[in-house]
Formats: C-alpha cells, structure tokens, sequence
C-alpha cells in the first residue's frame, strides 16, 4: 500500500463545516486517478475477497474500484444509484454521511444473491449502514465489504452492521493525514 499511503500524506485536506475532508483521487478522482494506484488497491481486495455472484458498490467514487476489481476477477457488478428509476424490485436507501443526506436505490440485487461491496471511503458509516441494512432485507448474502480508506471507526460501524469491514488503510484527518 506504498502509493496508496503516499498519496494520502500528500492529499488536500478542505474544510466542510467543521469536517475535514480529505482531497484525493480514490475518494474524489482530482487531480486523476493513476492505474498504479487503482492497481494496487484491487490487487490488495482480490487477494482476500471469498466467492460472490456480483461485486456491489455505491454511485459515485466506488465505480472505479468496482471496475477494475470486475475486469480483474471476472465477476460482474452492479452500482448502487443516486438516481430513482422505478424498476421492479427498486429498493430505496436514505443515505446520512457527516455532511449530507441522500437517497440511494439500489437495482439488480436479488434474494440469495452472493456479494462482495467495495467502496472508496468509509468516514462516520451512514452510507455503508443504510445500504447493508437494505441488501440484507433484499436477502443477499454479503461476503464481505472491502473499503480502501477508512477515516471513521470500523470496529463501531461493523458492530451496527453486524460484519467486519476490511479497509487497506486506516487515517484519521485533522490539519494533516496520519496514517494508523
């Protein structure tokens, strides 16, 4: 995780309120997102990740993760939407982060459904809670969550969601990135 943790030391932090945010280009894509780095952090899921049917992941900043780990492995997957398009079986999420609130759908996930969700960023867990709640009362079978940087507490967020979350780097952002 060398170029993940560099560029991690050298990312802008902005404030939003009272919350640091972090600038980087696995959370925010700015300035680009280099293919080494995209590389590294799905070479680092892939290694682990168990079986599944689809790989899920939340619109926007987990499409490229969930792209390249899909060409890596072979495995399909399916993007859950900030858009509503009224399909049949459209399940709808609120989403609360440390900073906003949304709505999510998710679409092409079924009862019995095995799946591995992957995302950039896991900060205060309202997003990642909302939506596990949602798949399990689908009736998929997570696998696994595998989230490639981790500002928030994951022991916490796991115990509301009833699963281990499996982050590659752990920060903690103020006036810089430290790296735990």
């Amino acid at each position: 995780m060398k170029e993940l943790i560099k560029s991690l030391k050298n990312a802008p932090i902005v404030k939003k309120g009272d919350y640091n945010y972090i600038v980087h280009p696995i959370t925010d894509g700015i300035p680009e997102i280099k293919p080494s780095l995209l590389n590294e952090i799905v070479e680092e899921i892939a290694k682990e990740m168990p079986s599944c049917d689809k790989i899920v992941t939340i619109e926007a900043m987990g499409i490229p993760i969930a792209t390249a780990l899909s060409l890596k492995t072979g495995i399909p997957f399916t993007i859950i939407r900030k858009r509503k398009y009224g399909l049949d079986g459209e399940k709808e999420v609120v989403q609360k982060t440390g900073y906003s609130e949304a709505r999510l759908y998710i679409n092409g996930i079924n009862k019995g459904d095995k799946i591995v969700i992957v995302d950039d960023v896991v900060s205060t867990g309202g997003t990642l809670i909302a939506v596990v709640k949602a798949l399990k009362e689908i009736g998929a079978e997570i696998k696994g969550i595998y989230i490639a940087i981790c500002k928030g507490n994951k022991e916490k967020i796991g115990e509301e969601i009833g699963m281990e979350i499996k982050t590659l780097v752990n920060i903690e952002v103020d006036d810089e990135v430290k790296i735990l």
